[in-house]
């Protein structure tokens, strides 16, 4: 593979006097860029990505992590964030966790591994990342954006919606068709916004009156597997409950489908309530009555601020999210309300 070192010395020129035609910038005489395009061209040279960046200073890179690749959740903020640096004439890398390790040891070696890549800047989903963690970036943190939590060391480069009205907005779509016996299948204790969504929806129970030591609440860890597991416990019981909040869609879904596998019917038997409002749910058998969560404003919001911070760009940053219902198929009264 052809180097800037060939295309100077077929060329005739200096290194440096190569690097300038190729990115642009800095005088050279038209006869001597010609004569080094002319060599490009011979020697079908295709300048790295860093020796484009040189005259800029910088690598026109931003870096994404996420905990882990697969399910419906990230695939949209990804797509968002990819289109806005593409239309700005940048690019993003991804890393991600494999669920091999701790995750906290995996969110910082893939923060380490974006840093190492020269990358101008980060964006971070990870729920095991800690304080101490972006104190130890160092002069690095001033680069670095967090979704979907808050951190005071770096308030302002945090960007997430408020999962406690999230939660809040769940119980009131089950109170106002009239459910009573409800029970929860919750995400992993050690995921913040899991725990606010989680509060605020049981805050909103006991304010309307209900006692929510009756609750009952299963554990999950926003797989489909999950739902699925709690599905079986939940058919395992004498009385069911007449409606099940699921901490995600993921869960949802695969609540979904095993209570379809045993005959049990969504809405008339049992409603079902997701949490984010995931592309899948719209197509789920039935489609998913879910809280929206406008996760693709959130990250548009944490990518503006950072473009802004990387490349003085001016860039609108929102700071209020609207967290509503979407309201398909799977919510409706209780058999017994219906029956009456």
């Amino acid at each position: 593979m052809a180097t800037i070192k060939d295309v100077a010395r077929l060329a005739g020129v200096g290194v440096g006097t190569a690097s300038r035609v190729i990115s642009g910038n800095g005088s050279v005489a038209p006869a001597t860029a010609e004569r080094v395009r002319k060599v490009i061209a011979q020697l079908k040279f295709r300048p790295s990505h860093a020796a484009r960046s040189l005259g800029a200073g910088t690598s026109k890179l931003i870096g994404v992590y996420i905990p882990f690749l697969r399910g419906t959740f990230y695939t949209p903020i990804l797509r968002v964030i990819d289109t806005v640096l593409r239309t700005n004439g940048l690019h993003m890398v991804v890393a991600f966790g494999e669920g091999i390790e701790d995750e906290r040891v995996e969110t910082n070696d893939g923060m380490r591994f974006l840093l190492d890549r020269d990358c101008d800047g980060l964006i971070v989903l990870s729920n095991a990342l800690q304080d101490e963690d972006l104190k130890a970036l160092g002069p690095a943190a001033r680069q670095v954006v967090v979704l979907n939590r808050h951190f005071d060391r770096i308030k302002d480069q945090c960007f997430t919606a408020d999962h406690v009205q999230g939660g809040v907005q769940a119980a009131r779509a089950l109170l106002q068709h009239k459910h009573k016996d409800i029970a929860v299948i919750s995400g992993p204790t050690t995921s913040p916004d899991n725990v606010a969504r989680l509060g605020g929806f049981m805050g909103e129970l006991a304010q309307r009156g209900l006692d929510i030591s009756r609750v009952q609440t299963l554990p999950g860890d926003f797989s489909n597997h999950a739902g699925w597991d709690a599905a079986g416990a939940l058919l395992a019981q004498k009385k069911r409950p007449t409606a099940v909040f699921c901490a995600n869609d993921e869960m949802a879904i695969g609540l979904l489908a095993h209570f379809q596998e045993r005959g049990l019917s969504v809405p008339h038997e049992v409603s079902v309530l997701g949490y984010d409002d995931s592309p899948s749910a719209e197509f789920a058998a039935p489609r998913l009555t879910s809280v929206h969560v406008p996760s693709r404003e959130v990250a548009l919001a944490g990518l503006h601020w950072l473009l802004n911070r990387c490349y003085d760009m001016e860039l609108p940053v929102s700071r209020q999210f609207e967290i509503s219902v979407s309201w398909r198929a799977s919510v409706a009264a209780p058999p017994s309300r219906k029956r009456s």
